[in-house]
């Protein structure tokens, strides 16, 4: 067991040690403020604090985890063989910053606690962030500190213990609008008529009109051609669904609609299914609690996961909700339009509530990609040379590689063949 001495044990400290030692590297790990008890150990020892005792292996602590609340910070990014890393630590420290303020200031979205000001539909813009800022979005670097401080370590007890995990690939399909012209009902179908035609959009009314008439396949409905290629590879996949009521910004088939009611079972057959909430249950719990409800009553299945509308992750506000209605793991973290890591890891890991100072019991699997952000690449070429890189370093921490797509965009007139693509992906990446 790694003893680490410190001169207080923060709620903060045990959450970002935890998440390092035990989640990313697979070591056992324990602390001790007592300098006898620390002297005693004979098993690989480190010291977090201000000094070091005497010559063992020492990290030097920023104040950032033995504080409550939130303050301004001055993040000041340097480099370490490579790798981008703030909180500069000294020249007596082991390692030249502290991986562990670091690490908590982005695992805990400190950032997004600091007043900044919201996008269109409410959420954390991506250009207000540190690591796009400072062009290492794209890097897992939590990950990435976290093996170099093992090879430190390792210098130093050539015999320390580590339990290796594996690296793993999940596929998400997100449905928020499961039919573009079919189910839609009377009104909205004859609404969108009228709009295309007022919009001169000649193509598009005769694709409702085709496949109104059944003619033709609805474009978005590609449910059963993704079941048929996911049991192609031995990948995790899930499907979530939004199940809500119509809305400014929810536009989905009716929840009373049978043949999408039964859409959804059948793919429940097939995959784990799980909740994409709306809009409006994004600051409504009750709404949240009735959605989870009923989507759950239709498979027999108890939901757990959620993915929230445009990966609207407001903290804390918004994982007090999750936790309250009774979701344990949320697939929001990311940003929608840029490939890369929002919480800079690509490990799963717990909600740290900074206003409570409280571990809350949600885990957060954070998406390296969803689909939207590679709209702008017109070649098949250009997608991997941008995918492989990100693939490779997740692959090197041994993370998680999840990718969000959605059926609409898989369905869609783009100048890639999308679905093509995505069965190039998942055969590429899922080992």
């Amino acid at each position: 067991m790694l003893l680490i001495f410190t001169h207080k044990v923060t709620n903060r400290l045990t959450y970002t040690a935890k998440q390092i030692f035990e989640k990313i590297l697979g070591v056992e790990m324990g602390f001790t403020t007592k300098v006898e008890d620390f002297i005693k150990h004979n098993g690989p020892k480190m010291t977090y604090s201000k000094q070091p005792l005497q010559n063992e292996f020492f990290v030097r602590s920023n104040d950032l985890l033995f504080e409550q609340g939130i303050n301004d910070l001055e993040i000041k990014v340097s480099d370490w063989d490579g790798i981008p890393c703030f909180f500069s630590s000294g020249e007596k420290s082991a390692i030249p910053f502290d991986i562990f303020s670091a690490s908590f200031f982005l695992l805990s979205r400190y950032e997004e606690y600091l007043p900044h000001v919201k996008d269109s539909v409410g959420r954390f813009p991506v250009k207000e962030s540190i690591a796009y800022q400072n062009n290492f979005l794209e890097l897992p670097v939590v990950d990435l500190w976290a093996y170099k401080l093992l090879e430190a370590l390792k210098e130093r007890f050539p015999d320390l213990e580590t339990k290796e995990k594996s690296y793993s690939f999940t596929s998400i399909i997100n449905v928020t609008t499961s039919h573009a012209y079919a189910m839609r009902g009377i009104s909205r179908t004859l609404g969108g008529f009228l709009l295309d035609l007022g919009n001169f959009r000649f193509r598009d009314v005769w694709e409702r009109f085709s496949v109104l008439l059944r003619l033709k396949k609805d474009p978005y409905d590609n449910f059963f051609e993704l079941v048929d290629i996911h049991k192609k590879f031995p990948i995790k996949t899930m499907f979530f669904f939004q199940f809500a009521k119509h809305s400014a910004h929810d536009k989905n088939v009716s929840t009373n609609n049978n043949k999408f009611r039964y859409l959804i079972k059948s793919v429940a057959d097939y995959s784990v299914v799980s909740l994409s909430t709306s809009f409006v249950s994004t600051s409504d719990k009750n709404v949240l609690r009735e959605e989870k409800k009923q989507l759950g009553n239709l498979i027999n299945r108890s939901i757990s996961y959620a993915r929230l509308r445009y990966n609207k992750v407001n903290v804390p506000a918004t994982y007090r909700n999750l936790v309250e209605t009774e979701f344990t793991d949320d697939f929001s973290m990311g940003y929608t339009h840029e490939i890369g890591f929002r919480a800079g890891t690509c490990t799963p890991f717990y909600f740290y509530d900074i206003n409570t100072e409280v571990r809350q019991p949600i885990k957060i699997h954070p998406f390296a990609m969803h689909d939207y952000a590679l709209v702008k690449y017109k070649k098949k070429d250009e997608v991997f040379e941008k995918m492989d890189k990100v693939y490779r370093l997740v692959k090197q921490v041994r993370g998680d590689f999840v990718l969000v797509f959605s059926n609409e965009l898989l369905g869609g007139k783009q100048q890639l063949d999308w679905m093509e693509l995505y069965q190039s992906i998942l055969k590429r990446y899922y080992v």
